[in-house]
């Protein structure tokens, strides 16, 4: 059995709208395995963006823990928490999230050299090369296509070599060629380089190649959240 590289234990997240509380995670409790193609399914409104965003750092829970890499996450105030995203993880958005004012090679550089890697430069040129857009290093986000904007998100996540990688609805603004081409991508990523993928999707086809689905439904899980 592998290690156990991620845990939740009772996450609930509550949001508080006016009077009235919105639940929208409730006792959730799971673990991925290093290496595991872990896919969160359900539909529109289930909670699986909420549950992604908490479980790699980037939202906290109103109740409940997350543990990462044997770190326990929950508590770290924002400046413990920043450094430890940007080495143990890397995320791929639906809506990409470059930074308009660099340009493709500067945008895959950008979290290495929060690192003041010396390599920042040799690292990101390796990535884009080998998802074919190295012609399109110096060409900015509004120059870029959807496909083109994905693949350079998909190489900014990977430049500090991540032990997890999280991808939220990856294709979710592409055309169908395109979504195939970035699923193959991230999958061969995730096979070459033993990176754990915990994506959220509602594509039966993508959760279809996954080595486990969560299912969440309103909130709840559907399914156990143990490693298979």
């Amino acid at each position: 059995m592998r290690e156990v590289i991620l845990e939740a234990n009772e996450l609930s997240k509550t949001y508080t709208i006016g009077e009235r509380q919105e639940s929208v995670l409730e006792a959730v409790s799971l673990q991925v395995e290093a290496g595991e193609f872990v896919v969160i399914s359900g539909t529109s409104g289930s909670g699986k963006t909420t549950l992604l965003s908490i479980l790699s750092g980037l939202d906290r829970p109103s109740s409940g823990r997350v543990t990462m890499a044997g770190r326990d996450i929950t508590e770290l105030s924002e400046d413990e928490l920043a450094p430890v995203r940007n080495e143990l993880t890397g995320f791929v958005f639906q809506a990409f999230h470059l930074v308009p004012s660099l340009n493709a090679l500067e945008n895959v550089m950008f979290p290495a050299e929060l690192k003041r890697d010396p390599a920042a430069k040799d690292k990101a040129s390796t990535l884009l090369q080998k998802v074919g857009l190295w012609h399109r290093r110096h060409n900015y986000p509004q120059q870029l296509s959807g496909g083109e904007k994905q693949r350079v998100a998909i190489c900014r996540a990977l430049i500090n070599t991540p032990k997890i990688i999280f991808a939220d609805e990856p294709t979710g603004n592409l055309d169908s060629e395109n979504s195939r081409s970035i699923i193959e991508l991230l999958l061969e990523l995730h096979r070459e380089h033993n990176t754990t993928l915990v994506m959220a999707t509602h594509s039966g086809e993508v959760a279809a190649q996954a080595d486990r689905i969560i299912q969440l439904h309103d909130g709840r899980l559907q399914n156990g959240g143990g490693v298979g």
